[in-house]
Parts: structure tokens; sequence; C-alpha cells
């Protein structure tokens, strides 16, 4: 493993971790390094917490916390005890090697990935733990997480960054490089040694954080735009009122799309109730707008008919996929707003679920010919429909754009509608479409050459799907919430474990 150059620690860091070793240690510093043996440690780490998630939940497995490790309630964190190991009093460099296994097993599945011997060095800033993949040969000191320099008087919630090596243990390439669970090193209280006076403290400016920060969810709260003031007379009913038709354009997610009717899924993806989808697996038409609008205090509400299916993992005419959104409805006040729907997954309906967050280009909602149209609507999932989505499609992130143009009066005609009914049956590796009129998809496979069996053992990059799912733990029942992106968790029907 290669050694990296060694960084001093911040100022603050340097003297709690002195202050745990204890005045008589301390006194022992000469012009030379010096390394002051520790002991009495607690690490504590979650890996990810989208990760446990899917073990426990979607997976159907466990975590078992063995030789010193403990997990904390409702499927938290990790700790790893009895750490022991080095301070140099020179460089106020900590290394520390803590007792505990942590083994994670799915019996749905069929993998288990044990996880022993983490160290964690302050230095090269990193965290390190022996491997073993499904009973196969340990590999040992892998680098699992690079670890923030401290910027607080102790070692504690250390911003972490998953590395490749912890993509491809934990199953997915997608975790390489994203921001894992905070790290704390600590010493704890009821065994901490006195605080001693220090004779010397180096005077350098603490060290900043490398811990990635996530973009904030855009958020959903109207516009301070000022309201029209009501008028006692309809003198102007193209400014405020009812709408009569109009049509909604939006591809839920391109990724996801592609995967349902790829090579794994092999499934596909069908139109129904004035909703259509463009060829070439393209994105859907929402028709048979009502609601209402206000041209002068900029809001729209919109609701459209029309529904889309998605099936995927076909076991014996039994979907593991199958996902259905209707009735969405775009409300927007000042260019920002929301989008719901009604979500069913596997024959359980959540309505209103509120999928996104909506900005305009502009804050004016105007209407030209009688008609309103915007174009290029940005929708960012919210923190409810992540939820919405088993938590694995994180808040904030981008899904396809949206059209919508609605018409204030019946005989105002709506812009021509750029998408058009498919035909065909999704199926893998198709393109295009042959016989059939339940306008399903028929394009191509997922991005990212996956592959895959129903033993677990699917392989490939998945680029561009956003996401933070296993995969290579998943098989091909459970690889939809991986691929597709959107990461449609709840939509995975959970097989019966045989007897």
């Amino acid at each position: 493993m290669p050694v990296r150059p060694r960084r001093s620690f911040a100022l603050a860091a340097a003297v709690a971790t002195a202050a745990a070793l204890g005045a008589t240690a301390l006194a022992t510093t000469t012009a030379s390094a010096a390394e002051v043996p520790l002991s009495g440690y607690e690490l504590t780490w979650g890996i990810k917490q989208s990760y446990r998630t899917y073990v426990s939940t979607y997976a159907q497995g466990t975590f078992t916390a063995t030789d010193g490790a403990a997990q904390a309630a409702n499927n938290g964190v990790f700790t790893f005890t009895d750490g022991t190991g080095t301070y140099d009093t020179t460089s106020h460099a900590l290394h520390l090697t803590f007792k505990g296994t942590l083994t994670a097993k799915s019996t749905l599945h069929g993998f288990v990935r044990e996880m022993s011997d983490f160290q964690y060095d302050s230095a090269a800033g990193t965290l390190t733990a022996d491997l073993v993949s499904d009973g196969g040969t340990k590999q040992q000191d892998v680098t699992l997480a690079k670890v923030a320099a401290p910027t607080s008087q102790d070692l504690k919630d250390l911003g972490t960054t998953l590395t490749a090596a912890a993509g491809t243990f934990l199953g997915s390439d997608s975790y390489a490089n994203a921001a894992g669970d905070p790290l704390s090193a600590l010493k704890p209280a009821s065994t901490t040694s006195p605080s001693p006076t220090p004779s010397t403290t180096p005077t350098q400016s603490p060290t900043p954080s490398a811990t990635p920060t996530q973009s904030a969810t855009p958020s959903a709260t109207s516009s301070s735009s000022p309201s029209a003031s009501p008028s006692d007379t309809v003198s102007e009913p193209a400014t405020k009122g009812d709408i009569a038709d109009g049509r909604l354009t939006w591809g839920v997610k391109e990724s996801f799309r592609s995967y349902v009717v790829g090579s794994v899924a092999k499934g596909k993806i069908t139109t129904s109730g004035g909703a259509t989808q463009a060829a070439g697996n393209g994105v859907f038409t929402f028709t048979g707008a009502t609601g209402s609008y206000d041209t002068d205090a900029d809001t729209l509400t919109a609701a459209f008919d029309g529904a889309v299916n998605f099936k995927g993992h076909e076991d014996n005419g039994t979907y593991g996929l199958d996902l259905t959104f209707t009735d969405l409805k775009a409300t927007l006040d000042g260019g920002t707003g929301k989008l719901t729907a009604d979500v069913t997954s596997l024959g359980e309906k959540s309505e209103d679920v509120v999928l996104a967050d909506l900005k305009a280009a502009s804050t004016d909602v105007t209407a030209k010919d009688d008609v309103i149209t915007l174009d290029d609507v940005t929708t960012t999932l919210t923190a409810a429909g992540a939820k919405a989505f088993g938590g694995f499609y994180q808040s904030g992130a981008e899904l396809d754009p949206l059209d919508l143009s609605v018409a204030l009066t019946a005989d105002a005609t709506l812009p021509t509608d750029g998408a058009s009914s498919t035909t065909g049956t999704g199926s893998s590796g198709t393109s295009g479409g042959t016989g059939g009129t339940d306008n399903s998809g028929t394009t191509g496979s997922t991005s990212g050459g996956v592959t895959g069996s129903t033993t677990g053992d699917v392989s490939g990059a998945l680029a561009s799907t956003g996401s933070e799912v296993p995969v290579a733990a998943l098989g091909t029942a459970a690889a939809v919430t991986a691929a597709a992106g959107a990461g449609v968790v709840f939509a995975m029907r959970r097989r019966r474990t045989q007897a």
C-alpha cells in the first residue's frame, strides 16, 4: 500500500490528543520523534446510512458485530473498541488499531461481507480494514475511506469519502468518491487521563476540513410575488380562471427508463389513461389538464390524466418491479413549485407524493394566444420524494426536466406535442419496437454493460445512473434500485426464502 506524506495535526486536535496522553507522557517529549503508546480508544463509523438500509431491508439481511464491535439501536452506526496505537509527539500523528468484526449477510441475495482490524491513521488521513467477501481470501489493510483532517478539539465527526476499493467491496462502483458517514476516534470520558498543561504546542492554523459538502435541496417555498387584487367583475377572463386543457411532458429519469427495458430487468413500460410515450423509449406525455391559473399573481395549478407503469424482473408471471405513476399535478408560484403524483408500488398506493421541486426559467406565468407554455422546467427530488423512493436517491438529485402547456379557453390551440406513442414490448437489448399496442418502451440495455444472474453475480459499471445501491450484492431481482438511477427501492418485491 502506498504511504502518503504525513501532514501535521491542527492545533486544536494536537492539544486534545496530548490531553489524553497524560502529563507524564508529554514530559518525555524530545527534539527527536517520540511515539507514546495509546490505549482505550473507540472508533465510531456507520459506513454509509443508505448501505445499512439496503442490507437490513431490501436485501433481507443483517449486520452482526462481534469480537468487541457493537451496533447502535435501530440499524445505527458501528463502534469498534479497545483501540491501541501510538501518538507521535513531534508530528502529532496518531495511529490506532481497533478490535471488532462486522459481518453483513443477506439471506435474499446470498452475500457475506466481513470487515475487521479497522485502523485509523491521522497522518495519511485514511481508514483501513481487513476484508473478506463470501468466504474468500482475506484482503488486508484495504483503504475503505479517506478521512478529513480534524478542525475541532477532538477527533469527532470527521468527514469521510469512500474509496474505489470500498465501492468494489460493498458492491457498486457508484460508492467510489461518495460521502460516507462521519467518523469519530475518541477515548471515552470515563477513562480519559487528566489533562496536562503542554509545555510546547505547534502554532499552525487548523487544517481546513476536506469533508465533501452536499448540495442543498432546492426550496419549494413559494415566492414573494405580490398577489393581484381581486376584481369585482370578471372583465379579463384570460387573466385568471380555470384551465380548459393541457399537457405535461416528463421522462421521470432517462437512466431508469433504459434500465427497465434493458438486459437486466428485461421489462416493459406501459402508458394508459391518456398518457403516451415518445418513440425510442422516450419521455411521457400526460394530457387532459384541469386546474386554475392567475397570470397577474404568476400562479398555476394543473392536474393531468394518464398513467405510466414500469415492470421488470419477471419470474413465473410475478414482477419484482411494478411501479405506477398517476394523477400528476404541477403547481407553480412565481417560478417555483412542486410536482406530485399518486405512486403505486406492488399494489400499494400512496397518494399525492411530492416527487420534485420545480423551478421554471422565469418567475412570470404569461399567456400567449390563450396558452401558457413553460419549457425545460427543472425537477429536483424533494426530501419527501427521496423517502418515497426508499432513500437511495438522495434529496436534491436532478430528474428529467418537464414541459407543460395549458389552454385557457376551449378554442385555444396547444403547441404540437413532441412525444408520440410507441409500440412494442420492452425486452432485453431491443431497439425500436415491434407489434403490440401497449405503448411500451423498447430501447437498449442499461448503460455501463451490467450483466447479472439470479445468484447475485451482477457486474459492470453503472455509468451516470446516480445510484448508490450495491449492485454486485443485488442479483437481478433487486438490481433495479442500482441501475435505475431513480432508486425506486420500494418497488422491489421481496422474494420468499425457501424453508
